[in-house]
């Protein structure tokens, strides 16, 4: 049995608070950090940079943010895992590698691709409808971008291969932390056994929760205003979360002592029912049965998380 694994998230969207990656580096332990930059309005306002500028179509920010924070997470042996590579992740890990260069820290970036479709979309398209693609379908001809939702095992690779940093293009936003999950406990060396695929949803669920960064501790709860009657400053600078995530998929989620915010069952299942349709939770890796969760407190903002059963995807 490994020991569970700490994972942090540092940003729940293209332009979140920049010092999150800083504070969760020293806030306390944590073995990997892992950002979301991705939306499909992000998506769009990055085709329309790659349009003016070729080299463009990933997140600045997170750029700005590890320059101030790449030593001591190699220090530290802390792995940063980010979809911030959006539509170009090989320009973003150039850059990292240049960053590196810059500072005089030797880096190992890796990169996640395989998500754009934009020069298959005709063909695509084609196939739905039973056919060839028909001739100026303004459908394909005007799309600015076209991406697949990939899922851990691209991530597992890099992260088995030695990265320090792993930028990817289009993965799930649970899949940021499934995957340094699936590499740390060992789930599917070979295949996906039934134990494993339970435990990648665990691992889903925590990754579902910690996606929108703040959003756990309090951003997104609709009784706000109790933590605000307990503490007037309680959302004044929320934390952001953190998953510690063991070898079954159960996980506790929490953030740094001293931090703002709360993590209760009440916030953390707020967070479980966001974009959520219904009970299955699909996405690449596995489907997710949400309707098997059992939260439970586990000390001053802390609340485990357990019970995740998987279906394989259709197209396992």
């Amino acid at each position: 049995m490994t020991a569970p694994l700490r994972v942090a998230n540092v940003s729940g969207f293209y332009g979140d608070r920049h010092s999150a990656m800083r504070e969760m580096l020293d806030g306390g332990e944590v073995d990997v950090l892992t950002g979301d930059y991705l939306a499909e309005l992000t998506m769009l306002i990055l085709g329309r940079q790659r349009q003016e500028d070729p080299s463009a179509g990933w997140a600045r920010s997170f750029l700005s943010q590890l320059e101030e924070c790449l030593g001591t997470a190699l220090e530290r042996g802390v792995r940063i895992v980010s979809n911030a590579g959006g539509l170009h992740p090989q320009g973003l890990a150039d850059a990292v590698t240049a960053l590196g260069q810059r500072l005089g820290l030797p880096v190992r970036v890796a990169t996640v691709s395989g998500d754009d479709l934009l020069p298959r979309l005709g063909a695509l398209r084609g196939r739905l409808r039973g056919g060839d693609r028909p001739p100026g379908d303004r459908d394909v001809d005007d799309a600015l971008t076209a991406n697949a939702y990939l899922g851990c095992r691209g991530i597992v690779r890099a992260l088995e291969a030695g990265a320090d940093v792993v930028v990817t293009g289009r993965v799930t936003d649970a899949s940021l932390v499934v995957g340094p999950a699936a590499w740390h406990h060992g789930w599917g060396r070979d295949d996906w056994a039934t134990a494993d695929l339970d435990a990648l949803a665990g691992a889903t669920v925590a990754g579902h929760v910690l996606e929108c960064g703040a959003q756990a501790t309090g951003g997104n709860f609709s009784f706000f205003t109790e933590l605000l009657d307990a503490d007037p400053a309680a959302l004044d600078r929320a934390g952001f979360p953190l998953a510690e995530i063991a070898a079954d998929g159960t996980s506790v989620i929490t953030k740094h002592p001293g931090t703002g915010g709360a993590v209760t069952v009440e916030t953390v299942t707020e967070q479980l029912l966001y974009e959520l349709t219904g009970s299955r939770y699909g996405g690449p890796d596995v489907v997710t049965r949400f309707d098997t969760l059992r939260l439970r407190p586990d000390g001053p903002d802390r609340v485990e998380v357990s019970g995740a059963r998987a279906c394989r995807p259709v197209a396992s």
